[in-house]
């Protein structure tokens, strides 16, 4: 009897002991008790954790969604090869065609495409195949490539499979996404990340603006042009490029914002070329040393520092000084963010820029000015219509204003800000001239540029 009790205690001790244990680390609990003399740890923590629940995300539908809108784009070129140095001083040489691939993905029922515009530049031929294997001819609509942005439409009557617009102002740091495209030629791909950064500038010194979504959704050659949806499978970028030093995918991934990609199609489809408003003035993003070097308490803005005459921030009643804060209520820390949101506006759109003043913010409704700016490509130069106020500053009575240099070479000289008044002896009023003189100029003829420098002498530069 005694052997069978101590048995029996022996039991329900154990029995005991393993119900603590499952309660210890296997069950959890929604409260966690800590008793009020615990000694507090030396580093903060935070002991809550949150578990998605099974199931709560759910890819399937976004995939489903976009996979069938999202098509392969191919793009032949014809290049010559010249095979001897007379062959190659003389343009002629070995006609050889050569196929590029890329991804689109299909906005619209009646068949328009966007994509990259690195995917079809130079194409002499486009075709595109949708998910279902049919391929069909391609025509460019339009270019943008500043954006790397282009316009194709399928040649077909159909009715297409398409993605709808999200708004990409909206989205957060950490939000899922699905990267969709065709990489390698592995037709329909879909991959998975979170939005790891917004408003990314992948080389502030290249005086281009840009403003990227960055991802970490596995993205490769052959995604270029595709899509960048979020779960509920609205589309929120077009994804452009990676940054890596073997070429593939390590980890970061860019994309253009839909709403800027969306900007760019609709101006190219309304007016033929993109319409780019401006705020109207100069300015750099705030950091702890220039804050200290102007003698502010600010450290996240864009502080202005110029003001173009007659634009929308002077009439507006900007300041030198001022630091942008924010436009339309959206939150601007950095140039790109200010740049990004300007990006999907056009000429005459009133925005809301909240600037700090001497300690207060102030909200001011700004009316956006057209960007009336030219890339001279054979000079390397990129040029503006002069004001009447920069005209007389260099004592001309016409030409255009110098904005910045496109090549390193050009660089060297430091150009910008010198007046343009002809091109081939030929006087210059607007940026109109200079198009129509380029654009009809013999091209084996060097070109003249004659100017008048910031020290308001007169210079003539041969370019052969």
């Amino acid at each position: 009897m005694k052997q069978t009790l101590r048995l029996f205690l022996v039991a329900v001790v154990a029995g005991a002991i393993t119900l603590g244990g499952y309660k210890m680390f296997v069950e959890t609990s929604d409260v966690s008790i800590v008793s009020e003399n615990e000694t507090p740890s030396f580093i903060p923590t935070n002991f809550s954790t949150f578990t998605a629940p099974a199931g709560s995300i759910d890819f399937t539908e976004a995939a489903e969604k976009t996979v069938n809108a999202v098509v392969h784009v191919k793009n032949k070129t014809i290049t010559t090869q010249p095979r001897s140095l007379m062959e190659y001083f003389s343009g002629r040489g070995i006609a050889r065609e050569m196929v590029g691939s890329g991804s689109g993905v299909i906005i619209s029922p009646d068949g328009y495409i966007v994509t990259n515009n690195h995917v079809i530049a130079n194409a002499s031929e486009l075709s595109v195949t949708l998910n279902n294997n049919k391929t069909y001819n391609a025509e460019l609509v339009g270019t943008d490539p500043k954006t790397d942005i282009a316009l194709i439409k399928l040649d077909s009557d159909e009715e297409f499979p398409y993605v709808p617009f999200g708004n990409s102002n909206d989205i957060k740091l950490g939000e899922w996404v699905l990267a969709v495209g065709n990489p390698f030629n592995l037709t329909s791909t879909v991959t998975a990340g979170i939005i790891s950064a917004k408003a990314r500038d992948l080389n502030e010194f290249d005086g281009n603006p840009q403003s990227f979504i960055q991802t970490d959704a596995a993205v490769n050659r052959g995604n270029s042009g595709g899509a960048l949806v979020n779960t509920r499978g609205e589309l929120i970028g077009i994804n452009t490029a990676i940054t890596s030093e073997t070429g593939s995918y390590v980890g970061y991934a860019f994309a253009v914002p839909s709403n800027n990609a969306r900007k760019v199609i609709e101006d190219i489809m309304e007016f033929g070329n993109v319409q780019r408003g401006i705020l109207g003035i100069t300015g750099a993003t705030l950091n702890s040393a220039i804050a200290n070097q102007i003698g502010v308490d600010e450290s996240e803005g864009v502080y202005v520092n110029g003001i173009e005459k007659g634009s929308g921030a002077e009439k507006g009643g900007i300041l030198e000084g001022d630091i942008i804060k924010q436009l339309d209520g959206y939150k601007v820390s950095k140039f790109s963010d200010l740049a990004g949101y300007l990006g999907s506006k056009r000429p005459n759109d009133v925005v809301e820029v909240t600037v700090m003043r001497n300690g207060r913010e102030r909200n001011i409704p700004v009316t956006l000015i057209k960007l009336e700016t030219f890339e001279i490509d054979d000079l390397g130069l990129e040029v503006k219509n002069a004001t009447q106020s920069d005209l007389r500053a260099h004592n001309v009575s016409n030409g255009v204003i110098v904005t910045r240099s496109l090549t390193k070479e050009m660089a060297q000289y430091d150009l910008s800000g010198i007046i343009i008044t002809k091109i081939n002896d030929e006087k210059i009023n607007d940026i109109d001239d200079v198009k129509r003189i380029m654009n009809g100029r013999n091209y084996k003829v060097p070109i003249k540029m004659t100017f008048v420098d910031k020290q308001g002498q007169l210079n003539s530069f041969i370019f052969r």
